[in-house]
């Protein structure tokens, strides 16, 4: 499996396993719960999630999935930005290692600005770091101009922004993946596919059909070849997880990426931040 190596010099999986409404359907929990073991069998070792995601019940399904194999996990979650304070940071964190049944979370993160000061959940979040609770924080769907913020806020030791990239939202090319490249944080893609609607486009059907892949598998390797990139999919059976994960090993041609930049060019200016 291909790595992406965080500011502080620990590599994690470039494509890891996004649970975004995982856990809220009971007849599905039994193929989630499948589909999370086989990712990390299969070197998917990140999981992501967020207390956001039903209300908790991502977390909880999680924990069950993992039972017995964490300590070969990299978890990962995020907080609300109303409990990015220094009061309420903490709780959060710790209801979220309670439903996740671990005691210390490797990634937590901003999931999206609010009306909290920078500075103030820089600091909350290194007093979590320094009580062992988490091991690295960052952020998410923050654009250029709040990553700058961020980091005059003394937030240089962000670890990551999770940011909505993938063929049709290329507008971070512009700015924002450039800045993180250069302050040496990579970034980590949710819905690289789109949540499933790419599938049926003709270029990536036929570049698919071209190289003996899917086009699911065409679109994750396309954001995969940037090598300070992670991607999260979500998969909700052992056979979608499968087909995410040979992405990881399908190298595209000049040709095929030349075909894909014409079929998705990226916007000619740089727009505000895209996020779901």
């Amino acid at each position: 499996m291909k790595t992406v190596t965080l500011p502080g010099g620990e590599t994690v999986p470039a494509l890891g396993q996004g649970t975004w409404m995982m856990g809220e359907r009971a007849s599905e929990r039994k193929a989630e719960i499948a589909a999370l073991r086989s990712g990390v069998e299969l070197g998917m070792t990140l999981i992501d999630s967020a207390e956001m995601y039903g209300d908790g019940a991502s977390e909880i399904l999680v924990a069950e999935a993992l039972d017995g194999v964490r300590n070969d996990i990299f978890l990962v979650s995020k907080a609300y930005p109303q409990n990015a304070s220094r009061k309420r940071l903490e709780r959060a964190c710790e209801a979220s290692l309670e439903r996740l049944k671990t005691d210390r979370l490797d990634l937590y993160l901003l999931h999206w600005r609010g009306s909290v000061p920078f500075a103030e959940t820089v600091e909350a979040m290194e007093a979590l770091q320094a009580a062992g609770k988490i091991r690295h924080w960052g952020v998410s769907n923050l654009d250029t101009d709040d990553m700058d913020e961020l980091l005059a806020a003394g937030g240089s030791a962000c670890a990551t922004d999770q940011i909505l990239y993938n063929l049709t939202r290329r507008g971070p090319e512009h700015d924002l993946l450039p800045w993180l490249r250069q302050a040496h944080m990579p970034a980590m893609a949710y819905s690289p596919v789109e949540q499933g609607r790419l599938v049926a486009d003709r270029t990536l059907v036929r570049i698919a059909e071209t190289i003996g892949a899917t086009p699911v598998q065409v679109a994750l390797a396309w954001v995969l070849q940037n090598d300070d990139m992670i991607a999260i999919p979500k998969a909700g059976n052992v056979a979608h997880v499968r087909e995410n994960r040979a992405a990881a090993d399908l190298v595209l041609s000049r040709e095929d990426v030349a075909a894909l930049d014409a079929a998705f060019p990226r916007p000619k200016t740089a727009g505000p931040l895209e996020m779901l």
